[in-house]
């Protein structure tokens, strides 16, 4: 689990080896795991499912960058990526770029007038997937105890963020 908790490699495929000699430990075959202050603990626990939920959020986003181009969009998205990461570890981001980078794309939006249902491109229905377990992360972080409740305000902002984005993809 610490491995989890350390910022995302450049290159994940050839820095694994970095991170751990051998990726399974047979640590977590009983059903435990380890949190970063060391204590064992079931895999059903809150912290552990806040955790899974936030790192599903951040491969959400890997299958969205695979259909974007590169440019600020998949930049912003690589950056969230890492804030995801270190929200696993406890490190609060400030969601203020979050806004920006909504008020950026939004401005060039077409008002909606109708309920949006996601798909129509992979870039823009991945974009949707990533909102909605980034949802369930923030979810499963209000669920734990109040002094572990860090970044729901960046949960909140992320998943408007991934809304417009995905909305501006679509409109690309």
């Amino acid at each position: 689990m610490r491995a989890l908790l350390a910022p995302p490699p450049q290159d994940s495929y050839h820095r694994i080896d970095a991170i751990a000699r051998r990726l399974y430990t047979r640590t977590g075959d009983s059903g435990k795991t380890s949190l970063a202050d060391g204590r064992r603990v079931r895999k059903s626990h809150p912290l552990v499912r806040a955790s899974g939920d936030l790192d599903e959020t951040a491969a959400a986003l890997g299958a969205a960058l695979a259909f974007l181009p590169k440019g600020r969009l998949a930049k912003s998205l690589r950056k969230a990526q890492s804030e995801l990461m270190g929200l696993c570890s406890g490190v609060c981001a400030d969601p203020a770029w979050l806004e920006e980078e909504i008020d950026r794309m939004q401005a060039g939006l077409k008002p909606l007038d109708a309920f949006l249902l996601p798909g129509g491109s992979p870039a823009g229905s991945f974009l949707h997937l990533a909102r909605t377990v980034c949802r369930r992360a923030e979810r499963s972080v209000a669920a734990l105890p109040a002094g572990r409740r860090k970044g729901l305000a960046y949960l909140n902002r992320f998943s408007d963020f991934l809304f417009t984005a995905a909305r501006w993809s679509e409109e690309r």
